[in-house]
């Protein structure tokens, strides 16, 4: 029986929180996120993904999504997770770990590019060292994060703050919100993507 409400209390609070994401605040979000991101891709910039242990995974998710096939074939997208085991493991030995991130930002970042930050406690001081490097150098920070936002909340340009309690809640709407950014990139940069499907569904 307690495993039966453990499980029971999870997806309760897994339906809460993407109900939560369903909402038009939330929406209004997603919608400027996703501009950002199109926005950058279409005047020719970069857009480059970081964070840690999942968070680094969902980052490399995001960036091979653009980068190669969502749904369907078309032209790809300057995306990129830092995330090559020879850079981290390079400038961890030589700088530290702190300051991975920001190092990649620091050699393929340029002004009109995007950084993507994942961090479900907005508190990772890799992460944080990366949004800093971002904004010298004149990129657009935008975060998705977890509970309060973190230190991480006040130096994103644009962030969507999941209001979970543990990383595995928080993460499972970040991937979520991850495929809605790249669908909205895709209607944006090539809506013929979509077109068929739309003439579908207003036949239907």
């Amino acid at each position: 029986m307690e495993k039966d409400r453990s499980v029971h209390e999870a997806l309760g609070e897994a339906a809460r929180l993407v109900a939560w994401l369903g909402s038009p605040e939330s929406r209004r979000l997603l919608d400027q996120f996703g501009g950002v991101v199109a926005g950058a891709l279409q005047s020719g910039g970069r857009v480059l993904a970081c964070g840690n242990g999942g968070s680094m995974c969902d980052a490399m998710h995001f960036a091979e999504e653009l980068s190669g096939r969502f749904r369907r074939d078309r032209p790809a997208l300057a995306a990129q997770a830092i995330s090559d085991p020879a850079h981290l493991t390079c400038v961890a030995n030589d700088w530290g770990f702190a300051h991975v991130f920001a190092r990649g930002v620091e050699a393929w970042g340029r002004r009109g590019d995007a950084l993507v930050v994942f961090s479900t406690s907005g508190q990772s001081p890799n992460v944080i060292a990366a949004a800093h490097a971002a904004h010298e150098r004149g990129l657009t920070v935008l975060g998705l994060l977890g509970r309060d936002g973190g230190a991480l909340k006040d130096l994103c340009d644009r962030a969507i703050i999941v209001p979970g309690l543990t990383a595995d809640r928080i993460q499972e709407i970040h991937i979520k919100v991850v495929h809605l950014v790249i669908e909205l990139v895709e209607r944006q940069l090539f809506p013929a993507l979509y077109a068929t499907e739309e003439s579908r569904r207003s036949i239907a």
